[in-house]
């Protein structure tokens, strides 16, 4: 479907366009978040930043801009799911300051280029970590943290009994505090 409109038919276009992918977009979304309410949340910012934009320009292919806002909406959700396991991860008993100094570095809301750089380290630190574990304790990890799902959720998914869930994320958050401990300095020290 190809944007090529005059300012009066934006209002129509924007109901064709939720009508021809709204179903689809949002079983797209559901698949990938915890709750309906999440997936209607991502939804409902997607059309919001898609009225933005037909607003100002056309968009070329509407199909593949939806689910790439989409992707990019069910992505930054991950991620603030996954700052708080930041607090678990970098807990330092001896220094509970230093641990909000590092969260006040990486959760800061104006983006710098020096901010945006120790952010995506981070994540891409997190995610070599998570591929050296054993592909039981990597996938507990991301199911309990970074898709939010309870042990009790998890159990019923895969069989495996509730201690053993919780017993291979405790295995998964020691590998991963030894891992990025070396990181965690350099952010400090940054």
């Amino acid at each position: 479907m190809k944007a090529a409109f005059m300012p009066k038919d934006q209002n129509r276009y924007m109901i064709e366009t939720i009508k021809a992918y709204g179903k689809s977009l949002m079983g797209f979304i559901r698949k990938q978040v915890k709750s309906d309410a999440d997936a209607e949340d991502i939804l409902q910012d997607v059309w919001y930043q898609f009225s933005n934009v037909i607003n100002v320009q056309p968009i070329e292919q509407t199909s593949s801009w939806l689910y790439r806002v989409a992707k990019n909406k069910i992505l930054d959700k991950h991620k603030k799911h996954g700052e708080s396991l930041l607090d678990d991860l970098y807990r330092v008993d001896h220094a509970e300051d230093t641990t909000e100094n590092l969260l006040s570095i990486l959760m800061i809301e104006v983006t710098t280029p020096e901010t945006a750089y120790l952010r995506n380290l981070f994540w891409e630190q997190l995610f070599l970590a998570l591929d050296e574990l054993p592909e039981e304790q990597k996938q507990v990890f991301i199911w309990q943290e970074l898709e939010d799902l309870s042990f009790d959720e998890i159990s019923e998914r895969t069989g495996v009994k509730f201690n053993t869930l919780v017993s291979r994320k405790r295995y998964a958050v020691l590998h991963l505090r030894k891992r990025l401990k070396q990181l965690y300095k350099e952010i400090i020290e940054y």
